[in-house]
């Protein structure tokens, strides 16, 4: 083991988790809540919450990896003063995504997003599950467009 190059060994967890993560983001929003459309309210409400009570827990499990594996890389490979340089603008993308969805994950979801699911689902179901959709779609957007900016940015196309 100690041939071992940790920082290659972190990339790989890294975009590992980054794969099962947004996969699953985008499992959710293109496959699981365009069905719910033809369910009723409570039934969808009801499916979408058993869906998400096994997907947050992945999803929080892999943000934390990304969280840890993108740290080591930037400690091993000595790449800190690129969040001071403008050419690295991916670099600030990626961590501005990543705080976004560790912020829904961590404290949003728990605390907030089920009471305004629940309230609007009773009121507006209909209205509900088409924001949930909008959220989700520009969620997945900004990850793509993440992942994209870190590949290209990380091969010298940025």
């Amino acid at each position: 083991m100690s041939n071992v190059d940790w920082g290659v060994v972190a990339r790989i967890v890294h975009v590992l988790a980054v794969v099962v993560w947004i996969g699953g983001v985008s499992f959710v929003t293109t496959i699981i809540l365009p069905a719910m459309r033809k369910k009723q309210p409570q039934q969808w409400l009801r499916e979408f919450d058993a869906v998400e009570r096994r997907f947050a827990p992945q999803a929080r499990i892999t943000v934390l990896l990304v969280l840890l594996s993108g740290l080591y890389m930037l400690y091993r490979y000595d790449l800190w003063d690129r969040f001071a340089d403008a050419r690295y603008w991916w670099m600030h993308l990626m961590v501005a995504v990543w705080l976004l969805f560790a912020a829904l994950l961590f404290v949003l979801e728990p605390l907030v997003v089920h009471r305004v699911i629940d309230r609007g689902a009773s009121i507006a179901p209909e209205a509900t599950l088409r924001l949930m959709l909008r959220l989700h779609g520009v969620m997945l957007a900004l990850a793509l467009l993440a992942i994209l900016a870190g590949v290209a940015g990380a091969h010298g196309l940025f």
